[in-house]
């Protein structure tokens, strides 16, 4: 379902170490390079749990936006095949101004639904994000739980094959957490694939068999999440000593 070949992300940034498009690194001054990913070889094959593990900076989310689409390799390739769901930032596409409901028809759209699909579907988005008559009030009044909620509901409408989670179900109170992990091996059950990165290792042992361990972008070991996890703590203790 996923195949990363020596799979690159480089960023550029300018004079004031702000970040740029290749466009416009040509045609500005470069101050400098680093690359988020490097040389990533994997793949995820239908049925996976995988978990994303690593430090701070490590590169989870960079991969993760890579999966997403958001981000193009800049060596190598990636190839996704399977419609895409993500929660990658509790804010992302959300307008603060329009409503829940407004936001559930405009995130709808936006993940390929058609307008009379996406409005069709808004009863049941609400009964789902479980927010009640606060679907009908503008999302500026929402806490970051019930932001997730709405995202997580308008996301899994999509029927995706593929989920992507970074931390953002760590800000999901007990209730829903537990409605997010069975939705999430619900899809591995049916063949589909997560990948999540957080730090709370318990619920991603939960939804994960496998993990992936990032350090400074590139891949450092690839296995059982047990095995893996052990790697990563005994590498942060090794660092601490």
């Amino acid at each position: 379902m996923i195949e990363a070949r020596d799979a690159g992300v480089r960023f550029l940034f300018g004079r004031h170490h702000r970040v740029l498009t290749s466009g416009a690194a040509r045609i500005r001054r470069l101050d400098a390079e680093t690359w988020g990913l490097r040389s990533l070889d994997f793949t995820l094959s239908p049925g996976q749990g995988v978990a994303l593990l690593g430090p701070s900076g490590s590169g989870k989310t960079t991969l993760l936006r890579l999966l997403a689409g958001i981000y193009e390799p800049d060596a190598g390739r990636i190839h996704v095949n399977g419609k895409v769901a993500s929660l990658l930032s509790i804010d992302a596409g959300l307008l603060p101004v329009l409503t829940g409901r407004q936001n559930a028809l405009y995130l709808g759209v936006l993940a390929g639904l058609s307008r009379s699909e996406s409005r069709a579907r808004l009863d049941d988005v609400k009964e789902r994000s479980g927010l009640g008559e606060y679907f009908e009030r503008p999302v500026s009044s929402f806490s970051q739980g019930m932001r997730a909620r709405l995202g997580f509901a308008v996301a899994d409408q999509v029927n995706p094959r593929i989920l992507l989670l970074d931390e953002v179900h760590e800000a999901f109170d007990h209730e829903f957490r537990a409605i997010l992990e069975r939705r999430a091996r619900r899809l591995v059950e049916a063949g589909g694939v997560v990948v999540a990165a957080g730090h709370d290792h318990p619920m991603l042992e939960r939804l994960c068999d496998r993990a992936l361990y990032l350090s400074h972008g590139s891949l450092r070991a690839d296995g059982a999440f047990a095995d893996v996890q052990r790697q990563y703590f005994e590498d942060l203790h090794a660092h601490a000593d």
